[in-house]
């Protein structure tokens, strides 16, 4: 079963977990789209997501949509390695949760660093993506 992870397509933080999913992803569960690409403004529509409340990661899953740290959680589920074990705190109620995930994710360009444009996937990896632009 794939999933598709949107993401910040501008965010150095995004961009660089994005490459960490992807190192961490040998099935490859997921597939990938940038939230500012057509093919992620479509799956934004189709499924009812503000693109206002919601600006740095989407899980689509078996047609279901998870945000915030429920889908950073459940990412890092169908992770290699020990990441998977992250999905422990899932028992923490996502409004505890998602205040922190939250902060984090309103400064994150101030941390982390912003580009003028969405990055362009090595050959390599073009195939996990579901657009470019």
């Amino acid at each position: 079963m794939s999933a598709i992870i949107l993401f910040d397509g501008v965010c150095n933080f995004c961009n660089g977990s994005v490459n960490f999913i992807i190192e961490h992803d040998p099935q490859k569960n997921f597939k990938f789209a940038p939230l500012q690409s057509e093919v992620g403004e479509k799956l934004l529509k189709e499924h009812g997501v503000d693109k206002i409340e919601t600006d740095s990661v989407v899980l689509i899953e078996d047609e279901k949509v998870y945000t915030h740290t429920t889908a950073a959680l459940r990412i890092a589920r169908r992770l290699s390695g020990y990441w998977s074990w992250f999905y422990g705190f899932i028992v923490v109620p996502s409004i505890i949760r998602d205040v922190f995930y939250k902060l984090f994710a309103k400064y994150r360009y101030q941390m982390f660093g912003k580009q003028d444009a969405c990055m362009l996937p090595t050959p390599e990896m073009r195939e996990r993506f579901l657009a470019t632009n």
